[in-house]
């Protein structure tokens, strides 16, 4: 059975706890101000519906972890596993015919073998959700009627269902710092297993990028793993070329929309500057590759370059720094209004023209918000994936020619965990010593970005 449907029935017998509640506590009320309950009935009804609720869900998501495993364990106990491997994937692939086809996913099986399993799998699959109906609704009548039973007129309902609201407020909020944490500590542990055999001095500084995903991993060449080709790849496409497109046309946007532009032509505007940060990358990606990467290439030849290739770092950073307008300019565009308008104001009323006032009192007051949105998009810039996988190139050279075939670090580590090379293997690894480069970088840098914010923020409110 789906959690969804056990999520479903506690719903409903939440809603059932929270009539009851309001039930009883609309029999508290009294004439008299001094037998007045102390919280209202609105609070005694979610009161008894929390403790409906929680408890359930709780359950629910430990059931959903539990019970197959439970099914199983019933299932290769049953006689009609007896003529299974004992091991391997051609087992492993009976029993998923056979769970495929009694849940009712797919029509019948592809092996014979498969066939006596679906009856095993049907009957404890009956079993077992019997079992997990039967326990919700045994949690949730519990949870409800010991709510129920403690509401009385000076019961501080208010008091408890606040203090629940908050702690699933902090659950909710929690969620994002630990999986942060969970990443991290995941990053850290493969990049101390790596560096346990390639020295981080070896791979923090060889010019020499050239892992081989297929050799002797116990035969470990150091001189092969030098990162420095694929940080300056990086820093060269989402650094440099893309912020040289990205940082002039996201500044002039935001001059223009906050200084120039009318009204209704900036609601128009706007909106569509902002819809290129919600154009898919995959789709940037394919323009960068079928499109502006053949032109680049075409015009270079004419004019007599030949090395120029197709997989170029200049269409991957060009492309790029179109996809973070957005970002720059939205950034500069708050910045720019923040600034209080008296500073302007009085500028203007010195007898600067509009242009000075731009350049030497708007420009210089929105400077930290305008490098803090420069900053974030530095960091979504190197950490972007699919346009350089599309773009870029595989090959790690280390070279300053824009028209040469570069890699980057997002690259590399989509090439080093696509395959069926062991996750034990030096190369495979070596991935996650640069996700945690990254990582690292990219945290450095939004820290940098938020304290700018801050400051600017504090300087105006």
């Amino acid at each position: 059975m789906s959690p969804i449907t056990l999520i479903l029935i506690a719903m409903g017998l939440g809603l059932l706890g929270w009539l009851a509640g309001r039930a009883k506590a609309w029999s508290f009320q009294s004439s008299d101000p001094a037998l007045r309950p102390a919280s209202r009935p609105i609070y005694h009804a979610w009161y008894v519906a929390l403790w409906v609720v929680i408890p359930v869900l709780v359950f629910v998501v430990a059931w959903s972890v539990i019970a197959p495993q439970l099914v199983m364990q019933t299932v290769l106990a049953s006689p009609a596993t007896s003529a299974l491997p004992a091991f391997g994937f051609e087992r492993d692939a009976f029993l998923g015919e056979a769970r495929a086809v009694a849940l009712g996913q797919a029509p019948g099986v592809f092996n014979d073998e498969a066939e006596p399993l679906i009856a095993p799998f049907r009957d404890a699959f009956a079993y077992y959700n019997t079992i997990g109906i039967v326990v919700t609704v045994l949690i949730a009548v519990a949870g409800g009627a010991l709510a129920f039973l403690r509401l009385r007129p000076q019961f501080g309902a208010r008091t408890r269902v606040e203090r629940t609201v908050m702690m699933i407020l902090l659950l909710a909020s929690m969620v994002a710092i630990l999986t942060t944490l969970g990443i991290f500590v995941s990053l850290v542990f493969e990049t101390v297993r790596f560096f346990g055999m390639v020295s981080p001095i070896d791979f923090l500084f060889g010019t020499k990028w050239g892992p081989d995903t297929m050799g002797n991993p116990d035969a470990v060449d150091p001189s092969r793993y030098g990162a420095i080709p694929l940080f300056w790849g990086t820093l060269f496409i989402g650094a440099i070329i893309a912020m040289i497109v990205a940082i002039p046309l996201g500044l002039m946007s935001a001059v223009y929309l906050t200084q120039y532009a009318d009204p209704k032509v900036r609601a128009w505007i706007k909106p569509l500057l902002e819809l290129l940060a919600g154009v898919p990358t995959v789709v940037y990606g394919y323009f960068a590759a079928l499109t502006l990467a053949p032109m680049i290439r075409d015009a270079a030849v004419s004019i007599g370059i030949t090395s120029a290739s197709t997989e170029s770092a200049l269409a991957a950073g060009i492309v790029m720094g179109v996809m973070i307008i957005p970002f720059v300019s939205s950034m500069a565009d708050d910045s720019m209004a923040a600034v209080p308008g008296a500073m302007r104001d009085g500028s203007l009323a010195m007898g600067a023209t509009k242009s000075e006032t731009i350049r030497r009192v708007l420009f210089p007051a929105a400077l930290p918000g305008i490098v803090a949105g420069i900053m974030l998009a530095v960091s979504r810039a190197i950490g972007e994936t699919m346009i350089v996988v599309m773009a870029a190139s595989p090959a790690a050279n280390l070279t300053a020619n824009p028209l040469e075939p570069m890699s980057t670090v997002t690259v590399q580590i989509v090439k080093l965990l696509t395959g069926e090379q062991s996750t034990d293997h030096p190369a495979t690894l070596s991935a996650y010593a640069l996700g945690f480069v990254l990582f690292m970088v990219t945290l450095a840098l939004n820290f940098i970005a938020l304290r700018v914010v801050k400051r600017f923020r504090e300087a105006y409110e």
